[in-house]
């Protein structure tokens, strides 16, 4: 089969790759449809490089299963599923406690295991989740990246009611949008410095939208709240300048969600920190998207709204093109040759 295998930092290549087998009796092969680029894609590609040479690239995706192990009874072929990438070892104290989220040897495919970009994908019969007929296979490949986004909400106490504010509207920002309406926001606030970003991010159910190049985004959000602020705020852009910022959003007593990584030092100015202490916040970090029982209840209350129409990915989609294209698109969206959101592959076109 073709495959997309990272070899190195900016060296992705589309070539020939064994086939996936059945190895284990709850093996589950799947023909993928669609598969999504996922923000941390981007960073291993551009400035991580693979864990493992050679490795099969990928972990956002949904297909048709093709072949199953003999001990597999919740699945049957031609089944149409998504697939969660995770894997925990079962063994350590968090995960005797049910926080897989936090397994000491947690690990994804992509990583150490043969990913989701290529013409078939492996996973245990306990990864597969069913997916709704009435959801299509490009939302259903966005099921992880809305269940990360689900397990940070869960994270929180966030009430019916609530004010919420995203800072950072790229593809985890436009799910937290859609999943704060869903856990009953009354006002939510999308960020960023990209209007075209701000625009889709009202197509997808923020109330204020602010460009905080043009003016600080904690005094806007005090105008829209009375001066009081938010009750959560949600980073979902990565970026060193937003996660010191977006401290400033929540009223006394609020609450922070991190769902992105800088992967870079941050440099936070006194202002931004005496908002923890002298706003008595609650700074949540968010990772993965796994609970218990596996894969979580992320993962299913994510095809539930799915279905219903309340998580809508096709404003988020901007690019739909070949797998063969992989290598070519990386390089573009790492040299920001044009405005990319999600960006979603194909090995059948």
């Amino acid at each position: 089969m073709k495959a997309l295998n990272l070899y190195d930092k900016q060296d992705l290549r589309f070539e020939d790759t064994p086939k996936p087998t059945i190895e284990n009796k709850d093996d589950v092969i799947i023909k993928v449809k669609a598969a999504g680029v996922c923000g941390s894609d981007i960073s291993r590609f551009g400035k991580l490089g693979p864990y493992v040479e050679g490795t099969t690239f990928g972990h956002e995706f949904a297909g048709e299963v093709v072949r199953i192990g003999p001990d597999v009874k919740s699945i049957k072929v031609g089944d149409r599923v998504a697939g969660c990438p995770a894997f925990y070892c079962g063994e350590c104290d968090s995960c005797k406690k049910g926080d897989l989220a936090r397994c000491e040897h947690l690990h994804v495919m992509g990583a150490y295991h043969p990913g989701a970009f290529a013409e078939f994908a492996r996973l245990p019969e306990e990864n597969i989740v069913p997916v709704p007929d009435n959801v299509d296979f490009d939302t259903a490949a966005m099921v992880e990246p809305s269940a990360v986004v689900a397990h940070g909400f869960y994270r929180t106490n966030i009430q019916p009611g609530a004010e919420v504010a995203v800072i950072g509207c790229g593809n985890i920002g436009l799910l937290a949008i859609q999943w704060a309406r869903i856990f009953g926001a009354k006002k939510i606030y999308a960020i960023d410095i990209d209007d075209d970003k701000l625009e889709t991010a009202r197509q997808v159910g923020a109330d204020v939208t602010i460009n905080s190049m043009e003016s600080p985004a904690h005094e806007e959000v005090a105008k829209h709240s009375g001066g009081q602020g938010v009750d959560l705020a949600i980073e979902s852009a990565g970026s060193p300048i937003t996660s010191a910022h977006v401290l400033a959003l929540p009223k006394k007593g609020g609450q922070v969600v991190y769902l992105g990584i800088p992967y870079a030092d941050i440099n936070i100015e006194r202002f931004y920190f005496e908002r923890i202490v002298r706003n008595e916040l609650t700074v949540l970090g968010s990772w993965n998207a796994i609970s218990t029982p596996f894969p979580g209840k992320e993962w299913h209350a994510s095809l539930h709204y799915m279905s219903t129409g309340q998580i809508d990915v096709e404003k988020i989609i901007s690019h739909r093109v070949s797998m063969s294209e992989g290598p070519e698109t990386f390089k573009r969206i790492i040299n920001r040759d044009e405005s990319f959101g999600k960006v979603m592959l194909y090995p059948e076109i």
